[in-house]
């Protein structure tokens, strides 16, 4: 029976924020096999991801509050168990949509374990553990759905939304770091947050949400289809909303760059930018 701190620490309710990728990546397929996309989603937001966040949580002990999670319960040996029986079943999983996809898989799986193995502990490296993260999260995933749902299985994709997938995530992994600067530092843990400061973290964070912007217009302009990119603006403008109010808040006090905060920039974020995509996906069946 699995315990009760297994199942927080697996933060399913996380994958949530990591849902754009794969909607927009879904989106831009002109042949699409349904039932392999929803297999792909269930591998990727019901097994990798969880486990991902799982392993993380095992090998941090996290005190303090993290993604989604405001009072993380200390983990146990189940956890670890738990988290490779996933990752098997994954990988299994995997090679029924491709032997492509089940070695994207492969490569997203251990990179989350370099990063947050005791041992490899890339995270601890402010430019590695970004660059690390983005790229898997974002260029990888939007590859891995993007042939994985696709009919005919194409080993390229296109090369805009894969950039513009990486700038995405680029643009909110700072945020996550913002109000854990000295619970990282007590784990030997530099973050690209904590070296630009939390005002530094917010000029970084518009910045890379600017170029993931520039580049999805210049996606769909590519492809003649600029009318669906201003839907997503609109989709998108509550987020800049919240932002830039946020920012403005941590101006005149830095104690606002808080795990509360964030959680609404998340939970907002997450809403806006799946609801964007899947209108795109929508429009994709309709079309």
């Amino acid at each position: 029976m699995l315990q009760k701190s297994t199942i927080q620490l697996l933060r399913f309710p996380f994958a949530f924020f990591l849902m754009p990728v794969y909607f927009f990546a879904l989106s831009q397929t002109v042949y699409t096999n349904w039932w392999k996309a929803a297999l792909v989603f269930f591998i990727l937001h019901g097994l990798v991801y969880p486990a991902s966040n799982g392993y993380n949580s095992y090998m941090d002990g996290d005190q303090s509050s993290i993604g989604g999670v405001r009072e993380p319960m200390l983990p146990t040996p189940q956890l670890r168990q738990v988290v490779l029986g996933m990752d098997i079943v994954a990988i299994v999983s995997g090679l029924l949509v491709s032997r492509w996809f089940a070695m994207g898989l492969v490569t997203y799986i251990l990179a989350s374990r370099i990063y947050s193995s005791r041992i490899t502990r890339i995270k601890k490296y402010p430019f590695a553990g970004f660059f690390l993260v983005i790229i898997c999260q974002g260029a990888l995933v939007f590859w891995m759905v993007y042939h994985g749902v696709h009919a005919k299985h194409p080993l390229q994709a296109p090369v805009t939304g894969m950039l513009a997938s990486t700038f995405l995530i680029a643009g909110a992994y700072p945020l996550t770091q913002v109000y854990q600067h000295d619970a990282d530092r007590r784990d030997g843990v530099t973050t690209i947050s904590m070296i630009l400061g939390i005002r530094g973290t917010f000029w970084l964070s518009g910045l890379l949400f600017n170029i993931a912007f520039i580049l999805l217009g210049i996606h769909f302009a590519l492809q003649l289809e600029l009318v669906r990119f201003f839907i997503l603006l609109l989709c998108f403008l509550p987020v800049l909303i919240f932002f830039i109010t946020w920012a403005r808040k941590v101006w005149r006090n830095k104690t606002e760059a808080s795990f509360d905060n964030l959680m609404m920039m998340n939970k907002l974020a997450g809403i806006c930018s799946n609801t964007g995509f899947l209108i795109l996906v929508i429009w994709k069946i309709i079309d």
